[in-house]
C-alpha cells in the first residue's frame, strides 16, 4: 500500500466487515512478528500488522528523502490507517509500535475502541536502568564512542539474546524471528540508521505526558498483557496503566520482551475474553 510516499509492506486476515485489530511491531522486528497470533484470531477479527518505514519489507523510494525518526513513522502510519480507510480499529502496541501507536491516538483519538499492549510502555516506571543506561549515556553525549554499545544490539547475536532474555525454555524460540531481524538489520546502511533512531526515542520518553493525559481524558478499554521478565519494560511499565485508567487490565506473563514467541496462545485467549466483554 503507498501511504506517506512509502510502500508500506503489511500482512491481513480475517473478514473484511469484522472489528479491526491493528497490529504495530516493534524494534528490530516486523510484522512477522504476529505471524502465530493472527491466524488464531482471523476467524473473528481483521488483522493488519504493517511493517514500519526500516523495518521488514516496507520500501522508501530514495527520492522521497525519508527523515528516520518516531514522528516521521507515526505520520506514515497515520497515512497508512487513512489510506486503508480505517475508521475504527483495536490498537495493539509492542516496543517501538508503542510511541506510534500513541501518536495514532493523539491524532484520531475517536477511531481507538480499544488498547492492548504487549509490552508497550508509556511510563518512566517501565524503564529498566540497566538496559537503559547505554542509551541514556548517548543521548547526553551522541559521540562515536557512546555509539558502540548500541551497535552491539545490532548483530545477530544481540538481536538473539533479547529474544532469549527471560525465557525459560530457549528451544522454544523459532529461530527464523531473530535470524529475519538480524537479515534485515544487515541490510547496508541500516545498522546506523537504526542507532540514529534510537537517539530519537528520547522524544517518546517526553511524549509520556501527552500520552498519560489521553489515557486519563480517553478512559479507553486497555489490556496490558506484558512478559514479566522483560530485560527493557518493567512489570510497573504494565502497572502504571491502572493509575490513569484504573479498570485497565493487567496480565503478567513468564516470558520476556518478544512474549508472543512463547506465549501466543495465552495472549490470544486474553484479547478474546478482553474484547468480549
Amino acid at each position: 500500500m503507498r501511504a506517506d510516499g512509502v510502500d508500506v509492506f503489511y500482512r491481513e486476515a480475517g473478514p473484511a466487515d469484522a472489528p479491526t485489530l491493528l497490529l504495530l511491531h516493534g524494534f528490530a522486528n516486523s510484522s512477522f512478528y504476529f505471524r502465530h497470533l493472527m491466524p488464531r484470531l482471523a476467524d473473528r477479527f481483521r488483522l493488519i500488522a504493517p511493517d514500519l518505514p526500516s523495518f521488514g519489507f516496507t520500501q522508501i523510494p530514495a527520492e522521497r528523502n525519508y527523515r528516520f525518526d518516531f514522528a516521521s513513522l507515526s505520520r506514515t502510519a497515520t497515512a497508512f490507517v487513512d489510506a486503508l480507510e480505517l475508521k475504527r480499529y483495536v490498537l495493539y502496541v509492542f516496543d517501538y509500535g508503542a510511541p506510534v501507536g500513541w501518536d495514532l491516538a493523539l491524532t484520531y483519538p475517536d477511531r481507538v475502541a480499544a488498547i492492548i499492549s504487549q509490552n508497550g510502555n508509556a511510563y518512566v516506571e517501565g524503564l529498566r536502568e540497566e538496559a537503559w543506561a547505554p542509551l541514556r549515556a548517548y543521548w547526553a553525549n551522541p559521540s562515536p564512542d557512546k555509539r558502540e554499545p548500541i551497535r552491539a544490539r545490532m548483530t545477530l547475536e544481540g538481536v538473539k539474546g533479547a529474544y532469549f532474555h527471560g525465557v525459560a525454555d530457549p528451544s522454544s524460540i523459532e529461530p527464523e524471528s531473530y535470524t529475519l531481524d538480524a537479515a534485515i538489520l544487515a541490510r547496508p546502511g541500516n545498522a546506523d540508521l537504526q542507532i540514529d533512531l534510537k537517539l530519537d526515542y528520547k522524544r517518546n520518553i517526553e511524549r509520556y505526558p501527552l500520552y498519560q493525559a489521553f489515557f486519563r481524558q480517553r478512559q479507553p478499554k486497555l489490556l496490558a498483557a506484558w512478559g514479566k521478565n522483560d530485560q527493557f519494560f518493567s512489570p510497573p511499565g504494565a502497572e502504571s496503566f491502572r493509575r490513569d485508567i484504573p479498570a485497565a487490565r493487567i496480565v503478567l506473563l513468564d516470558t520476556g520482551h518478544f512474549a508472543l514467541e512463547t506465549e501466543g496462545a495465552i495472549v490470544a485467549d486474553e484479547i478474546r475474553r478482553f474484547l468480549s466483554d
